[in-house]
């Protein structure tokens, strides 16, 4: 359906075709049994006592707003973020904001965190209680006066509500926001955080989404921080606003964010230093550039102990969470590995 489809959606504003992917998610008609594959167990693992069904989960930036996540759930996720989530409803930036890079499978965005504010999703996460693992990204406004009480501000509304908070200190989108890879900037803020969380009697895991523009010097000040201040996991990577010179695309100069593949190798090298650094400590979160079995497993074996995607979903469709499990565990089978978690950091 999709291959019949994908044509007349690219032909669309990338946006407009996003917006009607949501409208089609919000009847959730698909049946959940068509999304699974046999022998799934063998992609079940445990984490930070949570038992995810597969490690492949939607990134943040599809769902912003919470509206389709249990829908998401049911294409085979095994969890799904949504957000970014800033304190107050904002519409983002000036359209067109999002551009295909077909050539590269790739996007670039300038959305600017569009979405409906802090109150409306936490009730509306509220009124539909997730069927599965659900992590919130939060970030801060782009007119605030003080991006760090932002933060606060998400970590205090959804730490009852959601499975995991992530810390968005990475999006190229909004002004100084990384700032935060500075070492004070960042303590400062993990501090805080750990703080709220004493004060609420609250152990929600924290992730914290790194830039993958960072310079290698800063991955050591990085670990040190997150391993000193309790953080428990570590999302790699955002999309980058560099990285160009190899494109194809007659845009890809547009000002924004680029994910998809040309960030699969940067993202994946990326895992590797700060694995080697983490020595398995912190679990790591691997996102860019995956849409398939092979680029997952790459993923997985540089360190990465869960994964997500976005573009992918964009380019492959919905049955891509189907596609890649099923090519997973045909290279699991051929690596003589019975679980999905005795191949994570084997090629570092």
């Amino acid at each position: 359906m999709f291959s019949i489809l994908r044509p007349f959606l690219f032909n669309l504003d990338p946006e407009v075709a996003h917006d009607i992917a949501i409208k089609s998610l919000k009847f959730n008609y698909l049946p959940k049994k068509i999304f699974e594959v046999e022998e799934e167990e063998m992609l079940n693992i445990e984490l930070l006592g949570k038992k995810f069904l597969n490690p492949i989960g939607l990134a943040a930036g599809f769902d912003k707003s919470a509206e389709v996540y249990n829908s998401l759930l049911k294409l085979g996720f095994g969890f799904v973020e949504v957000g970014t989530v800033t304190p107050l409803k904002q519409s983002g930036n000036a359209k067109p904001r999002i551009f295909r890079l077909e050539e590269d499978r790739a996007l670039i965005n300038r959305l600017g965190f569009n979405n409906d504010g802090i109150e409306v999703i936490k009730n509306r996460i509220k009124l539909e209680k997730s069927n599965g693992i659900l992590g919130i990204n939060i970030g801060p406004n782009k007119e605030t006066n003080d991006q760090k009480d932002d933060f606060c501000k998400g970590l205090k509304s959804f730490f009852e509500i959601a499975d995991y908070i992530t810390i968005n200190i990475s999006s190229p989108n909004t002004t100084k926001l990384r700032n935060f890879h500075e070492y004070e900037k960042l303590e400062d803020l993990l501090k805080t955080f750990n703080k709220i969380k004493k004060e609420k009697k609250t152990s929600i895991p924290l992730f914290l989404k790194i830039s993958p523009d960072i310079k290698d010097e800063s991955i050591s000040d990085i670990t040190d921080i997150v391993m000193k201040n309790n953080i428990s996991g570590i999302i790699l990577t955002n999309t980058t606003n560099v990285n160009r010179e190899n494109l194809n695309s007659k845009i890809k100069n547009e000002n924004g964010g680029l994910s998809g593949e040309p960030l699969q190798k940067i993202s994946t090298d990326m895992i590797k230093k700060f694995y080697s650094k983490i020595n398995g400590q912190i679990p790591i979160i691997g996102a860019g550039g995956i849409s398939s079995g092979k680029s997952a497993y790459e993923k997985i074996i540089a360190g990465a102990s869960l994964l997500q995607l976005y573009t992918g979903l964009i380019y492959e469709g919905p049955m891509v969470v189907k596609k890649i499990k099923k090519e997973l565990i045909q290279i699991l089978k051929a690596e003589g590995i019975n679980n999905i978690k005795d191949a994570i950091g084997t090629g570092v």
